[in-house]
């Protein structure tokens, strides 16, 4: 159930951007969602999101996140396939179309990261999905 909940909130955002809409609606909400968001905010150079605000995280809630207009493609894995730390330029490069934008997103001992953090930790995980 909680891996459909981010698939869903991903693709609601991926149609909501080819639609040419600035904002989008996420619900039901998570945490690993959350974190998937924060580094989609933060983390990224070109900065995919601008602002995602969360209403009542202790019940369903929902999320509102501002969108860029720069979301190409966003998908959660269903099946989280386990990644060594050494393996993970290699799934990079595998999954994401160009070496200059996209961030593959890990799950590790270490709390949810992007590829080039958990690379910089040196610490392995599960991918959770990714985003380009």
């Amino acid at each position: 159930m909680g891996r459909r909940i981010l698939n869903d909130a991903l693709r609601t955002m991926v149609n909501a951007e080819r639609r040419g809409k600035a904002m989008a609606q996420l619900q039901p909400i998570s945490g690993v969602m959350i974190s998937f968001l924060n580094i989609m905010k933060h983390r990224a150079n070109l900065c995919y999101i601008k602002n995602f605000e969360v209403f009542d995280p202790h019940r369903v809630g929902k999320i509102t996140v501002e969108l860029q207009g720069r979301i190409k493609d966003c998908k959660a894995l269903t099946y989280r396939q386990d990644l060594k730390a050494m393996e993970i330029e290699k799934y990079r490069t595998r999954m994401l179309p160009t070496r200059q934008w996209g961030y593959v997103v890990v799950t590790t001992p270490n709390g949810v990261l992007d590829h080039e953090e958990a690379i910089r930790q040196n610490v392995g995980g599960q991918v959770l999905g990714y985003f380009h």
